[in-house]
């Protein structure tokens, strides 16, 4: 098993949010998990990837077997988790390149491997530019500086193909994204699923996942995952609306 996170609960400044989450995620899998507004989905993914900001109060998060409430955020992406933002940062003065490089031999590092070459790292990028479909003056920028939305996206899934992460953590990534931007960030996570890699798809609409088709489909609702199921969880989410689920918990 992947990832297992059994009974989690985590706030903010005395706030809990998450309430009890479990969750199972194998190797090969795609999880789709969808909610409405204030439920907790990007405090879920932000507790896995170890920002601060969340206090863990109890349960636990398992990943490779391993107990991640030790590890750093940054020996978490050493390890192969990877965060895509909702709302990417600027890094204004850093080149995309340089930025990939340094992140990219800081794993190597981690590995015990040796910094990758010049010449095989710009190789590298080109192959990964055209899995993706990102073009070369995206790439020839700072980080995100002066991008579109869409374009912040499509730069989120190009460093994720250049990282090779075992766990992709997808926040909410076709939000405010147009019909064309979506497919090509689809596309990209498609391309990028292997046997020995994991997605968890966070999302509010069921849209994405007619391109990205996810194995298994969860609903986090106040702080906790309250039902599971395959694809047709989502399409009938998209037809009874979040108040079906609440009227189910209340009962």
């Amino acid at each position: 098993m992947l990832l297992q996170i059994k009974n989690l609960h985590a706030g903010i400044n005395g706030k809990e949010i998450l309430r009890g989450v479990n969750l199972e995620v194998n190797k090969g899998e795609v999880h789709a998990i969808m909610g409405p507004n204030g439920t907790g989905k990007s405090t879920l993914a932000s507790v896995i990837a170890g920002r601060e900001v969340f206090d863990v109060t109890a349960g636990e998060i398992l990943y490779k077997g391993k107990n991640l409430e030790a590890l750093s955020i940054e020996d978490r992406a050493r390890e192969g988790i990877f965060l895509g933002f909702q709302y990417p940062v600027e890094i204004p003065g850093v080149s995309i390149t340089n930025f990939l490089r340094t992140a990219v031999n800081e794993i190597r590092k981690f590995k015990g491997l040796d910094p990758l070459p010049g010449g095989d790292f710009l190789r590298l990028m080109e192959e990964k530019k055209r899995l993706v479909e990102i073009t070369s003056n995206l790439t020839n920028r700072s980080v995100n500086e002066g991008f579109s939305g869409g374009e912040k996206k499509k730069n989120e899934i190009f460093q994720m193909a250049m990282l090779e992460p075992m766990l992709a953590i997808l926040d909410e990534t076709d939000s405010g994204l147009d019909i064309d931007a979506l497919r090509i960030v689809a596309n990209g996570v498609n391309k990028l699923r292997r046997p020995d890699n994991a997605f968890v798809v966070i999302t509010h609409y069921q849209r994405l996942l007619d391109y990205i088709v996810p194995d298994f489909v969860h609903v986090l609702f106040e702080g906790k995952i309250v039902k599971s199921g395959s694809k047709e969880l989502a399409i009938e989410l998209e037809e009874k609306g979040y108040d079906w689920i609440k009227k189910e918990q209340e009962a």
